[in-house]
């Protein structure tokens, strides 16, 4: 074989594995899961919080009819504060900052709403801006995207800009008059200031071709979250974050609520391990401790909840670098 078709061939085959290379990482990213839930006997306190930690820059964050749906005759949706120390109010541990309440709608067609929400009272003083296509504004404490099915906007989706929370859920099934929220999720550098939060200094949301949220942090770094899919099935965010987020700190924690089996927004960890014969593995809540080299995690339940009984279970998957 002629010297020049050798090193031809030779530089092909480089190619070819420095191009399979980061697709294998791709597919072998994880994550490591540590639940630092604790006791409660509130249905209204988010007393779980499960930790989300990896060198990774995309995932994919799903909220899914529970598995249970079909067994639901009647959706019990109304809030229960017979265990807490609270009647529906304010937390008596938050700080309370005022504010001029208001409701903005800031995009609408023939799909999709997008409303922005000042409360009257928040724990956070921030007012962060927020652009929504050409139009700027800020100080909302709540943005809420809803989607039209059946002639009706129904709400999907509402994400706290002061603090980085963000609570999804799929489109109600024909036979409810809506769904309820359960857990909900940080997404971003999380650190703790009385309880989990993701500082954001700015917010862009763009509506073409598809609804996406652009992120900048406060302490630097920036993400895109993409609405993937908004359907009775489903409503998915697919996120990118520019940089990835440093090992100490958690890329993303679910916080939800956990008083007994029956009782739980939450109940049960199922996580599946990297590799081509990837474990599953299944827990009660209150059994799970850590689990690491995740390749995809859901919690949800299979034991049907007297409290938030349609609220969505969360899956975290296709994480890659």
């Amino acid at each position: 074989m002629p010297a020049a078709l050798r090193r031809l061939l030779a530089l092909g085959a480089l190619a070819a594995a420095t191009l399979a290379a980061p697709a294998a990482a791709q597919a072998q990213a994880t994550v490591s899961v540590e639940n630092q839930t604790r006791p409660t006997r509130c249905a209204e306190e988010d007393n779980v919080s499960l930790l989300l930690r990896g060198s990774i820059t995309r995932l994919r964050v799903e909220a899914l009819q529970p598995a249970y749906i079909e067994q639901i005759a009647q959706d019990t949706t109304a809030p229960d504060f017979s265990g807490c120390n609270f009647d529906g109010g304010d937390h008596p541990t938050d700080p309370k900052f005022t504010f001029t309440p208001r409701t903005v709608t800031l995009h609408e067609d023939a799909e999709w709403r997008i409303v922005g929400m000042t409360l009257p009272v928040f724990w956070r003083p921030q007012q962060v801006p927020v652009q929504v296509d050409s139009r700027r504004d800020r100080g909302f404490h709540m943005i809420q995207v809803y989607r039209r099915i059946d002639g009706a906007m129904k709400e999907a989706l509402v994400m706290y800009p002061s603090d980085g929370y963000w609570r999804i859920k799929p489109l109600p099934l024909a036979r409810f008059a809506d769904g309820v929220y359960g857990s909900s999720l940080l997404l971003g550098p999380v650190r703790e200031e009385g309880r989990p939060v993701v500082a954001i200094r700015d917010i862009r949301i763009r509506t073409q071709p598809a609804i996406r949220f652009d992120l900048r942090f406060t302490g630097g770094g920036s993400a895109r979250i993409a609405l993937a899919e908004v359907s009775r099935t489903r409503t998915a965010l697919d996120v990118r974050f520019a940089r990835a987020v440093p090992a100490s700190r958690p890329f993303s924690v679910l916080r939800s609520m956990y008083v007994a089996p029956d009782n739980a927004d939450i109940s049960e960890v199922q996580w599946r391990t990297a590799g081509p014969d990837g474990a599953v593995h299944t827990e009660p809540l209150a059994d799970f401790q850590r689990a690491a080299g995740v390749a995809e995690v859901s919690f949800g339940r299979s034991t049907p909840s007297r409290h938030n009984t349609s609220a969505p279970d969360i899956r975290y998957s296709a994480f890659g670098r």
